[in-house]
This record gives C-alpha cells, structure tokens and sequence, in this order.
C-alpha cells in the first residue's frame, strides 16, 4: 500500500468512523450504477483528452476512480482511510494506482490534468483553514488550465430540510441516527450496539454554500466554469437542487 503525505496530529473524527467496518455498513446502500452513470455524464462536459492523468481526491473504495480508469483515464485515487484503500487496491491495474493521503497535503512529484473531490469529500474539517489547505494543494497539484470537479451537498436545502431523527437497520445492526446544524457544521449522531458494546460516532460536516466555495476558488486563481445540481447535470437551484456540482479552471 502506498502512503503519501499524511498530517501528523491528533486522529480526526473522519479517520476514526470511515476506516471502521460500520461505516461501510451503514453506507452500503450507496447506488454504484448511479455513480457510473454520473461519472460518464460528467466527463462528456468535461475538455479532457483520453489518457489525461487525473486524481480521486477522498476517493472512497475507488468506485468513481474506476470509472474514470475504465473511461480511458490514468488515475490514482488517495484517501485517509487504509481499510478503503485496502480494499480499492485490489482494483489497480497500469492505468489505475491507489495511496492512502491526506487531502491537505501536495503530492510531492504529481501532477494532474484534472482533480475530482466527489459526494461531499469536503468540509470535514473544525477549522475552515483547512479548506484553504486543501484548494492551495489542489491549485499546486493542478497543470495550469487544469480542471477541478467538487460534487458536494446542496448545504442550503439540506438545512432547511434537515431530518432530525431517523433509524435504520442493516446487517441486524439497528442504526439510531440524529442531525442539527449549528450554524457552521452539519451534524450527523449516529448511536448503535454492534460486537457487544455500544458505539457513537459523530459525522461533522461544514454547512458551505456557493458563495463559500467561490470565495475559496477565488483566492487560489480558479474561475468557475459550470454549476449543476444534480447527478444527471442539470443547472444548480439553490432551492430545489439536491447536488452542488462545481467545475472550476486553474
């Protein structure tokens, strides 16, 4: 397994739940079809010759990574979770590399024609500093006229209709989930008994709207081209969309 530049601090929410097992069984649901058909859609808008090298920022288990690789891209996908990349690793080939990575660290020695950050693989940060982090790593990582795809929550909608409490039951692990936001983050409790004890995890994701993201291309040169709000392209509502889809230029 590969492993690039990682920070050295005290292990974050995010690195705790996602390379838990749990997680992925609560997420297990998540439609991989839909995801190819996106992925596909999405580089048909996009002005990138076959065999561009391109990155999978928060790449998961890889499963857009693999889609990109079968759509004739060279692709490496990176995330902080060693169990995903474990798991994504399997699926490597001569086109298709995987590495565990911090997103707000530069890949010492790659460069990239174009850079996606997928279903909201952002804003999982306390301090909104580090989201200037990550858009400087982006930017550096990025040739010049290279693209930028980031596919996040539509945080506007998701607030105004924030379901507070739900249960859901997969894999005989009942699943109590609760959600506020406080202003600045979105929170996600999720409660459940598993293996013999009881587990708690709080997802943490900042509430950013277009203004925000804006604001933070801006500062490192990237002029947004295109907005959508959804999964099949259509055009961002900030209202109804459930989706915001940035594609931006270096």
């Amino acid at each position: 397994m590969y492993l690039y530049g990682m920070i050295d601090e005290k292990k974050e929410w995010f690195a705790d739940w996602f390379d838990t097992t749990y997680y992925h069984t609560l997420y297990q649901n998540r439609d991989d079809v839909e995801a190819k058909k996106f992925i596909t859609r999405l580089v048909q808008e996009l002005p990138l010759l076959e065999g561009a090298h391109v990155l999978d920022l928060a790449c998961g288990k890889g499963r857009h990574a693999i889609t990109l690789s079968e759509l004739g891209f060279e692709v490496l996908g990176v995330d902080l979770s060693p169990n995903s990349i474990s798991c994504a690793a399997s699926f490597e080939d001569d086109h298709l590399k995987f590495a565990v990575h911090d997103m707000r660290e530069v890949i010492v020695g790659e460069r990239f024609q174009a850079i996606f950050n997928l279903f909201t693989s952002f804003g999982y940060f306390d301090s909104l500093e580090d989201n200037a982090r990550v858009v400087s790593a982006i930017s550096t990582m990025l040739e010049d006229d290279g693209l930028l795809v980031i596919d996040f929550m539509n945080a506007h909608r998701v607030i105004k209709q924030l379901v507070e409490t739900e249960s859901k039951t997969l894999d005989d692990i009942t699943f109590n989930i609760s959600r506020e936001f406080d202003g600045t983050h979105i929170f996600k409790n999720i409660s459940f008994f598993a293996d013999g004890q009881n587990h708690y995890f709080t997802e943490r994701v900042q509430g950013l709207f277009l203004t925000d993201f804006t604001s933070l291309l801006e500062s490192e040169n990237f002029q947004i081209l295109r907005t959508f709000g959804d999964f099949d392209l259509n055009p961002f509502n900030e209202d109804e969309s459930d989706r915001l889809i940035i594609i931006a230029k270096k």
